[in-house]
């Protein structure tokens, strides 16, 4: 790994732990929209600094982010960080079909992430979804489901197709910046 590499991974690293933590209260719990989730996609473009940077930035935002809300989960902490290291992959071998990738991971953070946190916080009372109910483990793949869905699938796809474009791609080209198209 270069300087170059490292530096991108840190400030993909810094810039999703400081969405997590600032945006904390949306970030976490059974209805989230974890807008740091908007980087994964990037992975596509930026391959292993965003799959690193994305990896540890959840790690230590899943940590500050427990601790302020007094709400820390460690099996979240380390299991969280790992599904976004699975997702990123994905999203980068699924690169040449971006939306695909783009869905695919989201599709399996909804249901690992949505499935054990169903185990470690419960809903109470019994959870609405659209009106209907179900049950616990299954309103949490749901909820965690959709809203990864919307954030990387939809935000993160937009933002990834921007900064795609080539009058974007080539200046970052020009100052050495390994780029996947």
């Amino acid at each position: 790994m270069d300087v170059k590499t490292v530096s991108l991974a840190t400030v993909f690293a810094s810039l999703y732990a400081v969405l997590v933590i600032f945006l904390a209260p949306i970030s976490s719990g059974p209805i989230q929209l974890r807008v740091a989730d908007c980087l994964l996609p990037l992975a596509a473009l930026f391959g292993w600094p965003v799959i690193i940077g994305a990896t540890l930035g959840c790690l230590v935002g899943n940590a500050v982010s427990g601790i302020m809300l007094g709400s820390l989960i460690p099996f979240d902490v380390v299991f969280g960080s790992i599904v976004n290291f699975i997702a990123t992959l994905i999203i980068f071998a699924f690169r040449k079909r971006k939306l695909l990738g783009c869905v695919l991971a989201s599709l399996i953070i909804g249901v690992i992430v949505g499935g054990y946190m169903s185990i470690f916080v419960p809903f109470v009372p019994q959870p609405d979804i659209f009106g209907l109910s179900f049950q616990p483990w299954t309103a949490w793949v749901i909820s965690v489901t959709l809203s990864t869905l919307v954030v990387v699938a939809v935000f993160g796809y937009i933002l990834l197709l921007a900064l795609s474009q080539p009058n974007v791609i080539e200046p970052m080209k020009s100052r050495g910046l390994k780029v996947y198209l």
